[in-house]
C-alpha cells in the first residue's frame, strides 16, 4: 500500500518556496489547526491543487462540509494521490500524499457521503484553489 518512494521529488527543493508551516505539514507530516483554513468556506467551482508542485488533486464538486475542521472531499482525481499506512498517535489510519511530489495532504476515512463513502480530510495549507473560468 506504500507507494511513496524514490520517484518523488526531493522535498528540499520546495523549502524555499513554502512557508515554514507549509513545509512542516507537507514534508514533515505536521497538521494544521482545525478550523484555520480559509478553504473551509470556499464554495466556488474550481480545482484544488497540491500547494507544493501544483498537481491537480480534487474538483470542487467533490468537496463537502464534514464538520471535521479541515476541507473534505469525497473523491480524488484518478492517479493524483498515493496511500500509506500511518500508525502515529496510537491510531491506524490511511495517510495520503500527492502522487507527483510526495507532499502530505491528509488522511482518508470511510465515513464520507455516497456514492464513494470516503472522506479525504485534507490540510488546507497543503492545497491551492484555482477557480473555474465561468
Amino acid at each position: 500500500m506504500n507507494d511513496h518512494d524514490d520517484k518523488h521529488t526531493d522535498p528540499e527543493r520546495f523549502r524555499e518556496q513554502l512557508s515554514t508551516e507549509e513545509y512542516s505539514v507537507m514534508f514533515e507530516h505536521g497538521t494544521e489547526r482545525p478550523g484555520s483554513s480559509p478553504l473551509l468556506a470556499e464554495e466556488r467551482r474550481g480545482t484544488y491543487h497540491c500547494a507544493a508542485c501544483g498537481a491537480e488533486l480534487f474538483h470542487s464538486g467533490t468537496k463537502f462540509e464534514s464538520g471535521s475542521g479541515w476541507p473534505s472531499f469525497s473523491a480524488a482525481l484518478p492517479g493524483s494521490l498515493g496511500l500509506q499506512q500511518d500508525t502515529s498517535h496510537g491510531m491506524r489510519r490511511t495517510e495520503y500524499h500527492c502522487s507527483n511530489c510526495g507532499a502530505h495532504q491528509g488522511h482518508v476515512f470511510t465515513d464520507g457521503p455516497a456514492p464513494t463513502g470516503l472522506r479525504y480530510c485534507n490540510n488546507g495549507i497543503s492545497l491551492r484553489f484555482e477557480p473555474a473560468d465561468d
